[in-house]
């Protein structure tokens, strides 16, 4: 059998470990050969395929990014999309094909499963919204850069007795931003599923100053305040309809800074979480998924994708794990209450 790997969207750390394990069992346990397609589904539309043997992946398995390189193409928005891709499988003796992504990379899974293609889905993004699986590769390791640079702020804030706000990455989901700011001992963490009250986050500040301790506000980037909208620099759209986000944070800092009376800087984080070298977890969690991912393949069991629940890689649908974002549980944000302001 000759197996297909891509990896779509946004590159995060791990992925070139799920390629490593991937490749390593489906060659050794399954004599199975592999190809990878360049730069996700751009590769499937284009034909744009590398060889990929152990060799290949010898030495990556520390390394952030991904060896075959992403993008945010969306087949389906071309109208032969699905048949190009098709073409592209035959033409090079694909018998199945393993996407490694996120929402938009696994919505398009989806859509090729529904019309026949043997995929297998593995969950990967930053932001941890995949519905479906616990946890996904690449969120851990953003965390703990968040978190690092949470501490760090904390020094610098002082020493000017300033608010300093810290926007991470979050479009529909809040996970970075409640993890690393509870860890980091944030004042305010702000997040896409509960919008916010700038007077509340500003009488939250200056209780902070009222006893001499400069806040800190973490602010994740698809935040909204109560009556408003999402505040963007640059309102085009990428190939899933997604607006390029980035903006908030200044805006808050602006506006803090106007009702307090108080400096008020801005940290935009933006694509240093997605960077470097992934963290042990992120490394074992890929390798798990890459490994369960073959099994699947080598079962035949398409149309499913690898999930982590609790300690266990099961398989679930991949019609299951498109019909919505996993945001942050209001219950789990309430929780931690006690910490805010």
């Amino acid at each position: 059998m000759r197996v297909g790997v891509l990896t779509g969207g946004g590159d995060c750390p791990g992925l070139n470990a799920a390629i490593r394990a991937i490749v390593r069992k489906g060659v050794q346990e399954c004599g199975f050969e592999f190809v990878g397609l360049r730069d996700g589904w751009r590769g499937a539309l284009e034909g744009a395929v590398v060889p990929l043997d152990i060799p290949a992946v010898r030495g990556i398995l520390p390394r952030g990014g991904t060896i075959l390189g992403s993008s945010r193409t969306n087949p389906l928005k071309s109208e032969d999309g699905v048949a190009r891709v098709r073409e592209t499988l035959a033409a090079y003796e694909m018998d199945a094909l393993i996407a490694i992504g996120g929402e938009d990379t696994l919505g398009v899974a989806a859509v090729l499963a529904g019309e026949g293609i043997g995929v297998v889905g593995v969950p990967k993004t930053i932001d941890n919204d995949v519905t479906g699986t616990d946890y996904t590769f690449g969120f851990d390791t953003a965390v703990n850069i968040a978190t690092e640079a949470i501490d760090r702020l904390h020094t610098t804030a002082e020493s000017h007795s300033r608010t300093l706000v810290v926007e991470v990455m979050g479009r529909h989901a809040g996970w970075i931003a409640l993890h690393s700011g509870i860890a980091g001992g944030a004042n305010v963490i702000l997040i896409p599923e509960q919008p916010f009250d700038v007077d509340q986050v500003c009488a939250w500040v200056e209780d902070r100053f009222k006893i001499r301790y400069a806040p800190i506000v973490v602010v994740a980037e698809g935040a909204v305040p109560k009556a408003g909208q999402m505040v963007v620099k640059d309102s085009s759209l990428d190939e899933f309809g997604h607006v390029r986000l980035s903006g908030i944070g200044e805006w808050l800092a602006r506006e803090i800074a106007d009702r307090t009376g108080k400096e008020a800087r801005t940290t935009v984080l933006g694509h240093i979480q997605r960077g470097g070298t992934p963290s042990a977890f992120d490394r074992w969690l890929a390798t798990r998924f890459g490994l369960r991912a073959i099994d699947a393949v080598y079962e035949r069991d398409f149309g499913t994708m690898v999930a982590l629940r609790g300690a266990d890689i099961v398989r679930v649908p991949l019609s299951e794990v498109t019909v919505g974002t996993k945001g942050v549980d209001p219950a789990l944000y309430a929780e931690f209450g006690v910490f805010f302001g």
